[in-house]
């Protein structure tokens, strides 16, 4: 089938109110992610890695940086009348925002109606993962229904925090929201099937969903939420294991890795997994890489000084980005992306520094998440002592993480 056939739409319109402050200026699939990516450039890379090159991306809240890093990382050629477009909230089905993710559709159907495509792919942007859709695309055209959900094996025991699928032959016969119990699956009774927030519809019957939903003043028009089970009862709707994908290059480690990075903590520990020496998701996957746009005019990483009985610029188990300097100082498990400066004597442990923090002298930053232009003053210490942390304003997580917000000066 033609790859030209599908239109993908990328639901990008999150308010990220749990990744607080990191989502203070910006929208939640802008913030980097892993060093020098958004993480909205892993649900695009699984997208043009699939060979769908028509991708919308619909924005709402805070989206410029969003709009801006989509518009110049996922320039297509239109010569080939490809495109990966960000369509922020038009009002064009009345003055109203985006009511929930399948008003966001809704509103959108002039795009559906301009490329005509015979299925429509919808995912959401704010997950780390890797998955071949073209997969997905094929289990929904040969089960000949006109809905498929994707779902992933989780824990049975995580069931009340999850969109549990229930299925008999391949066919959804339950959608339940967040239950207090279920059943585990015939096949592994620890595990229920979660909703990913991946879907594959025939654009025709997507579209009378979407038209019977919008007249349902009772509706909350969400696509998990009402239109799945709108199709669910009907019987129509299919399901695609996840562990069935099967991506080029993934090892058996990083098979079917999913994270939603919907919390600061859920946020942090999938940054450290990508700096284990054997990764739990490996970014060194060149069959399916996650791309992103480098900025051009940065200079390679340096380390300076290399006198171990003074000062010696170093980083071990760690991400280091194009730019950084790390001028005496020490980084061990931490993510530093573009820009930063380490300077001598300081140490940098278990972190994510975002792009253009200046670690000074003698600092100390451990176990913590330091937003963009953070300025960490000779010898002070962040992450150490949480109640102070709290005191100065900074957000600690439930797991001991402390959060600085971007461009502020933390002083000793």
């Amino acid at each position: 089938m033609a790859v030209n056939h599908i239109l993908a739409i990328v639901l990008a319109g999150g308010e990220g109110k749990r990744l607080m402050p990191l989502t203070k200026d910006r929208a939640k699939p802008a913030v980097p992610f892993g060093g020098h990516y958004r993480i909205i450039d892993f649900a695009l890379s699984n997208m043009v890695n699939s060979g769908y090159m028509k991708v919308v991306v619909l924005t709402q809240y805070k989206s410029h940086s969003l709009d801006r890093h989509v518009t110049r990382t996922w320039y297509m050629s239109p010569l080939l009348g490809n495109f990966v477009a960000p369509v922020p909230a038009q009002q064009r089905r009345g003055p109203h925002w985006y009511l929930g993710s399948a008003d966001a559709i809704y509103q959108s159907l002039n795009i559906v109606d301009d490329e005509k495509p015979d299925y429509i792919v919808i995912i959401g942007a704010d997950n780390i993962y890797r998955m071949d859709f073209s997969q997905m695309v094929r289990s929904h055209i040969e089960s000949g229904l006109p809905a498929t959900v994707a779902g992933i094996r989780q824990p049975v025991e995580l069931a009340p925090a999850l969109g549990v699928i229930e299925a008999r032959n391949g066919v959804v016969s339950e959608f339940l929201e967040k239950p207090k119990t279920a059943e585990g699956l015939p096949d592994d009774p620890m595990k229920v099937l979660a909703s990913m927030g991946n879907y594959v519809f025939t654009t025709k019957d997507l579209v009378a969903a979407l038209r019977a939903d919008a007249v349902d003043e009772s509706s909350k028009h969400d696509m998990g939420g009402n239109i799945i089970p709108w199709f669910v009862e009907r019987g129509q709707c299919g399901i695609y294991d996840f562990k069935d994908n099967d991506v080029p290059g993934s090892t058996e480690r990083d098979r079917n890795y999913w994270r939603d990075v919907g919390t600061l903590d859920a946020y942090y520990e999938a940054n450290m997994d990508l700096i284990s020496v054997h990764p739990i998701f490996n970014l060194y996957n060149h069959d399916w890489p996650t791309m992103t746009l480098l900025d051009g005019s940065l200079p390679p990483a340096k380390f300076v000084y290399g006198d171990e009985h003074s000062r010696m610029g170093h980083a071990v188990d760690s991400f280091v980005s194009l730019g950084t300097i790390i001028s005496g100082g020490e980084v061990y498990h931490s993510i530093v992306s573009p820009g930063v400066y380490v300077h001598s004597w300081a140490q940098v442990t278990d972190s994510v520094v975002m792009n253009d923090s200046r670690i000074g002298r003698h600092a100390i930053v451990s176990k913590a998440i330091l937003d963009k232009g953070v300025v960490v003053e000779e010898g002070a210490v962040v992450g150490v002592d949480l109640d102070h942390d709290l005191e100065r304003g900074f957000t600690v997580t439930e797991s001991g993480i402390t959060v600085v917000p971007k461009g502020m000066v933390v002083s000793k």
